[in-house]
Parts: structure tokens; sequence; C-alpha cells
């Protein structure tokens, strides 16, 4: 019974956690679609007004480290983030439950980097949100900081999240994303 009680509690975090990490991926996207509307006005405006949008600099570093962070977590939770796992593929043919082992550490490594960031930006986030401090030129263009330190300590805990939902099932098979090419491969 304690079995059944603990995959349903895994069960409805990852499937939690995964709706709020496509949720933040979507929103991520939407940034992405905000940042071209005011890189392209900001062109226009520059080679047809020569007036540019002051403080275009500005909003495209606040908005990159929005995309980043927003899209992080589905990034993980699709195992598509940036790594090398060529000697995890050759040996998981031969070796199978090593190469499960091996996953399941660098996934607990993982895990506990995520949380530590977390952690980290904590303070800085209480700090920019009890400050008001705000980046930008006064009289141009301002922003506060708190939210790009939100979304940081937010994202890495939803990473810290999957990937210990990670540890607590491991598949012995990494599940890959792939498109069929026929009606008979689905």
């Amino acid at each position: 019974m304690a079995n059944s009680a603990y995959e349903t509690l895994v069960l409805a975090l990852s499937k939690g956690s995964n709706r709020v990490a496509i949720g933040a991926n979507a929103i991520g996207t939407l940034v992405v679609l905000g940042l071209v509307g005011v890189v392209n006005f900001d062109v226009v405006a520059r080679g047809v007004f020569n007036a540019p949008f002051l403080g275009a600099v500005e909003v495209v570093q606040f908005s990159m480290v929005l995309i980043v962070f927003l899209q992080l977590p589905d990034v993980v939770r699709v195992n598509r983030l940036t790594r090398s796992d060529g000697f995890l593929v050759v040996i998981g043919s031969k070796y199978p439950r090593f190469a499960a082992g091996l996953r399941h550490v660098i996934e607990t490594v993982s895990a506990i980097f995520m949380a530590l960031i977390a952690i980290a930006i904590w303070p800085e986030f209480t700090d920019m949100w009890e400050t008001k401090d705000y980046f930008g030129v006064p009289g141009v263009f301002t922003a506060p900081w708190w939210p790009i330190k939100l979304t940081i300590f937010l994202s890495a805990g939803l990473c810290t999240l999957i990937f210990a939902l990670k540890v607590l099932t491991p598949a012995d098979k990494p599940k890959l994303v792939r498109v069929p090419e026929h009606e008979d491969d689905k």
C-alpha cells in the first residue's frame, strides 16, 4: 500500500512539474516573440525615423535571461539539456545497468547543482525586492532586477524537482523524442 501511495505522489509531482515546465516554456516563447518585435521596432525606428527605441539594449538583456530560465525546466524535462551522453549510449548497449546507474548519478549531481543555484539566488532576490534596485539608464529606461532573480530562483527550483523526480523514477534506457516517419511507426 505504501508503494502505491509513493508512486501516486511521484506521478502527481511529475504531472504538475511537467505542466509548469511546459507553461514556462510557452511564456519564454512569447518573450522571444516580444523580443523580435522590440528589435524590429528599433531597426525600423532607427532607419526610417532616425529615432531609436531608447532602452532596446536593456530590454534585450532582460529578455535573454528570462528566455533562458523560463525554457530551462522544459529542456531538462525532455532530456534536451546540452550534454555529451555518447559514452552512456555506447556502454548502454553492453552494460545497461551500469549506464542507468551512471545516468542516475549524473541526474543526482544535476539536482544538487540546481538546488545550489536556487539557494544562492534567493538572498539576491530578497535584496532586490527590498531595495527596489533597478538596471538601465535613469530617465531613459529602467526596470527592476527582482523579476529576473525570481525567475532564476523558480526555474532552478523546478529543475531541481524535475531532476529529483528523474532520480526517483530512473529509466533503464533514455527516452528519446522521436517523430515517426511513417504511419506504421506510431
